[in-house]
């Protein structure tokens, strides 16, 4: 019989809460800094490494927006982009759904054109070369306000083939999703799937705010959502889908040990919990990574493990057939 390591390592998985600038490996960023002749603050890939040692979400955020810095050219958002694709098809991804934060880049000047054709043209060869789909969603970002949310809907507009979902994100605490209300009404209106983080750091309030309010088709953490009885009904008859982040929980200190992560009570509260890496290069770990931590921490059960790979699948925004046949290889695995 296979050991639940093995099974997490040759099943299929999706990954659907991944920042794209968050796959950003201290090797890589440094090369492309002396590429493009960005000065970083630190002067070896090892002092830079030393550097991915944060205890809080703003001292990671400060370094995540500096390794942004380095990236200016279409080839600098590409080679991001397929490092992590080539590392998740390793570990048996199938299915990614990706964050950009284009307010970040566009703030120091790199146009929306640069940002996004570097990255859909790797998800495009990603595709060609493994057959690993992948959707893409751009993210607003929190700490900004809705109207430069709203300008940077407008210079969307022309790619929006390219782009399937809206996100939110950043700094959660002071910046409740309903600041977003207008914005997100646009989005809907033109069409596209909408997600936002909330109960991350965020208040039970904020998950309320993002399913009532704003109506999101899927909620990015919703940790906090556990402390509210009457909203883990509200996110169940919703059928709405969680993206946990296990080691960036960890990380983060949103929870002090992953032997008291809340997942295995999400999936007995009947919750459509999944696991992806958020910020993987800063977190400690990919896909298998985070499986790895569950299985050897919390317990997890084959039955479990089967449950997240199997919500990972359906709560995707893949196409049908797609879901059908992963969803089969699945089964075949665990039967």
């Amino acid at each position: 019989m296979e050991t639940l390591i093995e099974l997490s390592k040759k099943m299929p998985k999706t990954e659907l809460h991944l920042h794209i600038e968050g796959t950003f490996e201290p090797e890589q960023m440094f090369a492309i800094a002396q590429r493009n002749q960005v000065e970083l603050k630190y002067s070896t890939v090892d002092a830079l490494k030393a550097a991915y040692q944060f205890t809080n979400l703003q001292d990671f955020l400060d370094l995540y927006y500096q390794g942004m810095s380095v990236l200016l050219h279409e080839a600098d958002f590409y080679d991001l982009t397929m490092a992590y694709l080539e590392k998740v098809h390793s570990e048996n991804v199938v299915h990614v759904e990706i964050f950009f934060d284009p307010q970040g880049h566009l703030s120091r000047g790199v146009s929306f054109d640069v940002q996004i054709k570097g990255i859909y043209d790797a998800l495009q060869d990603a595709e060609k070369k493994w057959g690993m789909t992948s959707k893409l969603i751009m993210s607003f970002l929190r700490h900004l306000s809705e109207e430069s949310a709203f300008e940077t809907l407008e210079l969307a507009k022309p790619h929006l083939k390219w782009i399937d979902g809206i996100g939110l994100d950043s700094s959660e605490v002071g910046h409740p999703p309903e600041k977003f209300l207008r914005v997100f009404e646009e989005c809907k209106n033109l069409g596209l799937k909408i997600t936002a983080h909330a109960g991350e750091e965020g208040p039970p309030d904020y998950v309320w705010q993002a399913i009532d309010q704003i109506g999101v088709d899927r909620i990015d953490h919703g940790n906090r959502a556990l402390e509210d009885d009457k909203l883990i009904e509200a996110i169940k008859q919703r059928g709405l889908t969680l993206t946990v982040c296990p080691l960036s929980n960890l990380k983060l200190c949103v929870v002090n040990d992953m032997k008291d992560h809340p997942i295995k009570n999400m999936l007995a509260l009947g919750l459509n919990a999944t696991v992806n890496s958020d910020d993987p290069a800063y977190f400690g770990g990919y896909m298998n990574d985070n499986y790895l931590s569950l299985i050897a921490n919390t317990g997890i059960s084959k039955e479990e493990l089967f449950q997240l790979a199997k919500n990972g699948i359906i709560g995707s925004w893949m196409e049908d057939h797609h879901k059908e046949q992963h969803l089969k290889e699945l089964n075949a695995l665990f039967a």
